[in-house]
């Protein structure tokens, strides 16, 4: 005779999903580092709007040959939701372009620390519009976690830079992505969501390369608008390499991230995008140099620890939910 609790073949079929979902959620924190070490290394060379333009170019045909029949068939790139999915899109280019303008001065290390309060914001956005439970602990490591990005920030002290507003607007406009994505991704495949993505980024760079890709408006003196505003270039052969690379780490990562909040709770999957942290400070460091000061390491210890709790809170109540119902999704 059997004693003891035994997890139901739902339970199982939940933790399954929640570890293709963790597994998800780290590989494109780590496309998403590689993608911003690129990006930040070509700054200083092209527009912003030339970069995401080719780069989406190259992640649409990826997503079209490679993701889309993984997914299924190019029957689900139909939908009848197109508006919610243009609207996704545009979050994600708000998100896209503020963080990186923000790259053109601030340290990787420092910029990605900050925009990592997204995950956080996901926690409590989470609450409001997914209806999901969290607890006092975990609100209070959200605090946590905000007041290390005000220590990495430095409002008002000699260090500051306006620039590092960027990263924290793109932080919210992120959450608000990632919220939706989980939204969303209860009907649609992750191939279709990384699809439209590419196709609103494809059309937004193009407007916005039609306007400013002459040149006209550079020569402002400063380097996060003239990273915005830099004339379109043709790049030499090696840069065409780098551009390549980041269309297919860029599409990778999209598909990923999109198929780790449709396979999960996204409380449970934010924390493990913080691998994208100490890789983005490695980089920092190796390639440019930066080390962050005493204070700059306080504010991202903090955020760090903040994640890593939330994490700890996560697997605990994993391991409660084995032997209760699952969370419910719809196929």
């Amino acid at each position: 005779m059997k004693t003891g609790l035994q997890p139901t073949p739902a339970a199982g079929g939940a933790v399954t999903s929640n570890m293709v979902g963790i597994l998800c959620a780290m590989g494109a924190a780590t496309a998403f580092s590689l993608n911003d070490v690129v990006i930040k290394y070509l700054s200083g060379d092209y527009p912003l709007h030339q970069i995401t333009f080719l780069r989406s170019l190259i992640g649409i045909t990826v997503t079209l040959a490679v993701f889309v029949p993984l997914d299924g068939s190019y029957r689900d790139l139909r939908t009848d939701r197109l508006g919610f999915h243009l609207m996704r899109g545009m979050i994600v280019v708000c998100a896209n372009m503020t963080f990186y303008a923000a790259l053109a001065t601030l340290p990787l290390g420092e910029a990605t620390a900050i925009y990592f309060v997204g995950p956080l914001f996901i926690t409590a956005l989470s609450v409001v519009l997914l209806g999901e439970t969290v607890g006092p602990r975990r609100w209070f490591a959200v605090l946590v976690g905000l007041a290390g990005v005000l220590i990495v920030i430095r409002p008002g002290g000699s260090a500051f830079q306006y620039a590092a507003f960027l990263p924290l607007i793109a932080a919210f406009g992120y959450s608000l992505f990632q919220i939706t994505t989980r939204k969303l991704g209860l009907a649609a495949k992750a191939s279709t969501m990384s699809f439209y993505i590419n196709l609103v980024f494809i059309g937004f760079s193009g407007m916005v390369g039609l306007v400013f890709g002459d040149g006209r408006y550079s020569g402002t003196g400063n380097a996060n608008l003239e990273f915005l505003l830099r004339a379109w270039t043709w790049p030499p052969a090696g840069d065409f390499v780098l551009l390549g690379a980041i269309g297919v780490v860029g599409s990778t990562g999209g598909y990923l991230v999109s198929q780790a909040y449709r396979q999960s709770q996204a409380g449970l999957i934010a924390p493990f995008e913080y691998i994208a942290l100490p890789l983005a400070i490695f980089w920092s460091i190796m390639i440019w140099g930066d080390w962050p000061d005493a204070v700059a390491w306080l504010g991202i210890a903090l955020i760090a620890a903040a994640g890593f709790y939330v994490l700890y809170r996560e697997a605990a109540l994993g391991r409660r939910i084995r032997w209760k119902t699952p969370f419910r999704r719809e196929r």
